[in-house]
């Protein structure tokens, strides 16, 4: 399924979000305009990867940009090509806005890169000795929809699903599906090498922010709204 649009409105001008988006399309169009090789080298240096984040090996050749923690945060901002930040940006999109509405701006800052952090740490802890990096806002991405279908479940979201054409679907049968096949698809993954998707980092994203939303939260916010009622300051 893919999302297009909610019907939670917000009461403040989702500022963080845009800039995530604004931020995650500006270093693409940055890191596609690079030469092939250059490009790559870009990836290494800022991409995380888990056996220098665990100091288990080291990469010389790709030179040393920034220390192996801080690709924990700069992976975020990075992506392996024009679908894969699409995608990204179009659930941050539709998702994000509530998540930022009910923390505050400053609050869903921190929120955002704990989730992505820990998602991140979530991947490498699969396969500590890698020497894939890891990049995308998919993380951090995840741990906006776990808070969201604890708070907003029963909000409806717009989805195409191939073959059916566009309908509305709750949210919480959206991001529950979505849960269930990262878990499928993380336990298939499960011994294989190489690339591809980070389907832990979406399992433990996801987590993080189904734990955190209630420390984040405006505490007059419920848990299980059909929709957004009021308005918070931040």
């Amino acid at each position: 399924m893919i999302p297009l649009h909610d019907d939670n409105p917000t009461e403040r001008t989702p500022f963080v979000t845009i800039a995530w988006i604004a931020a995650c399309v500006l270093v693409f169009f940055y890191q596609a305009s690079l030469p092939a090789g250059s490009g790559e080298t870009f990836v290494f240096q800022y991409g995380a990867i888990p056996a220098l984040v665990f100091g288990e090996a080291d990469l010389p050749e790709m030179g040393v940009a920034i220390p192996p923690y801080a690709t924990l945060i700069t992976s975020m901002f990075l992506h392996g090509g024009w679908m894969h930040l699409i995608g990204n940006m179009l659930y941050l999109w539709v998702f994000g806005n509530n998540i930022e509405d009910v923390m505050g701006h400053s609050k869903y800052v921190v929120f955002y890169l704990t989730c992505g952090i820990l998602a991140a740490l979530s991947h490498a802890v699969t396969d500590p000795s890698s020497s894939v990096p890891m990049v995308g806002a998919s993380g951090a991405i995840s741990g906006v929809l776990g808070a969201y279908v604890l708070l907003f479940p029963r909000a409806r979201v717009l989805v195409v699903m191939p073959g059916l054409g566009a309908t509305r679907v709750a949210a919480g049968v959206v991001l529950g599906m979505w849960f269930v096949m990262q878990l499928l698809s993380g336990g298939m993954s499960i011994g294989s090498t190489g690339g591809g998707v980070a389907f832990f980092a979406h399992i433990g994203g996801f987590l993080a922010g189904m734990v955190l939303i209630g420390l984040f939260k405006r505490p007059d916010v419920p848990f299980f709204a059909p929709s957004r009622r009021g308005r918070w300051e931040d």
